[in-house]
């Protein structure tokens, strides 16, 4: 799964600033005075409101398809690579002891991987991955002309 989500930026009441919303992660809200640094703080505000599901053992929200009043705003690769293997897990039933287990660590261990606030290598993450039957892609795609762009523009 791609882990880029529409984002909405609306003016705040006051034209004090603007409010970020997702609507596949309600739980995502952030805002500031400017546009570039709403978008800015949209990222870490993604990343804790998921973070939030994985603690509460949730399912990852899928991304919908943005519409061009929408920004797109990923993860980190480090947090997309975690998020794919907490998606995995719990797609596949295995539990952090259980994973620990089957690759003979200690399940501190499994459970540093799932944590978005900590670090841990991309390669560690794919080789776990891959004994649940998954492979971490990274993969590019072309920055669409954000909603600002196209507001000034037209």
């Amino acid at each position: 799964m791609d882990y880029a989500y529409p984002c909405l930026l609306t003016p705040e009441d006051d034209a004090a600033g603007y409010v970020v919303s997702f609507p596949d992660v309600p739980e995502a809200l952030t805002g500031a005075e400017t546009w570039e640094e709403s978008l800015a703080l949209a990222e870490d505000a993604l990343v804790v409101a998921l973070g939030a599901y994985v603690r509460a053992q949730e399912d990852i929200p899928v991304p919908s398809q943005a519409s061009a009043e929408h920004e797109v705003v990923t993860v980190p690769p480090h947090t997309a690579a975690k998020l794919a293997l907490y998606t995995a897990m719990r797609r596949k039933g295995v539990s952090p002891r259980t994973l620990a287990e089957t690759l003979g660590v200690r399940e501190a261990k499994v459970r540093r991987l799932l944590d978005l606030n900590r670090s841990a290598r991309l390669e560690d993450v794919a080789t776990v991955l891959r004994t649940l039957g998954r492979m971490l892609v990274v993969g590019d795609r072309e920055v669409p002309e954000s909603a600002s762009a196209r507001a000034t523009a037209g």
